[in-house]
């Protein structure tokens, strides 16, 4: 038997930003793309210990454990603790389909006073807090790329892209916080 391959984040070590704005790669988490019928939502919800959000740009979190809306029927469920959250899934006993994500995603964290000006330079969402509050999420641009948002508080934002577009967002990012800051 060959010993499952522990991949090497490809912005490990990478840190950026300027006077408003910082850059940090996010932990490593454990993360799935789930799909499930209204049905099964409650019994997901239980198995994974926080209740799925119903709402479009809504998410919930429990401990280390993150879900984020991003259609009626699709969640990004992110956790920073090396848990199998398909196996977690997987005990709710209901339909539903799990796809372990976690080495196709990367997150990035963008903090600091001018992380909205920042994230505006490739994101065309407005990203002011009073329309995209603390919690709020989206599948949206960057750029060229798809990533998904994340408020965390009102100065900090998850970013979660593909690791195969990770150097592009990360440098983008860096770009951006540099004119911000002028």
């Amino acid at each position: 038997m060959v010993d499952q391959a522990i991949r090497t984040s490809p912005l490990a070590g990478r840190h950026g930003g300027s006077a408003g704005v910082r850059l940090t790669p996010a932990t490593s988490a454990s993360r799935i793309s789930l799909r499930s019928p209204e049905a099964s939502v409650a019994a997901l919800s239980s198995a994974l210990g926080l209740m799925l959000p119903p709402s479009p740009k809504t998410s919930a979190q429990a401990g280390s454990r993150t879900a984020l809306w991003l259609g009626p029927d699709e969640w990004l469920v992110i956790d920073e603790s090396a848990v199998d959250l398909v196996a977690v899934a997987g005990g709710s006993g209901v339909l539903h389909s799990a796809t372990d994500i976690s080495h196709r995603n990367i997150g990035i964290i963008v903090s600091g006073p001018d992380v909205e000006a920042c994230l505006s330079a490739g994101c065309p969402q407005d990203l002011s807090l009073g329309v995209f509050p603390v919690g709020a999420c989206s599948r949206t641009l960057f750029g060229k790329v798809e990533i998904v948002l994340l408020r965390l508080d009102a100065e900090t934002f998850r970013v979660e892209c593909w690791r195969s577009f990770s150097d592009y967002v990360f440098g983008l990012l860096a770009e951006a916080a540099e004119d911000a800051a002028h």
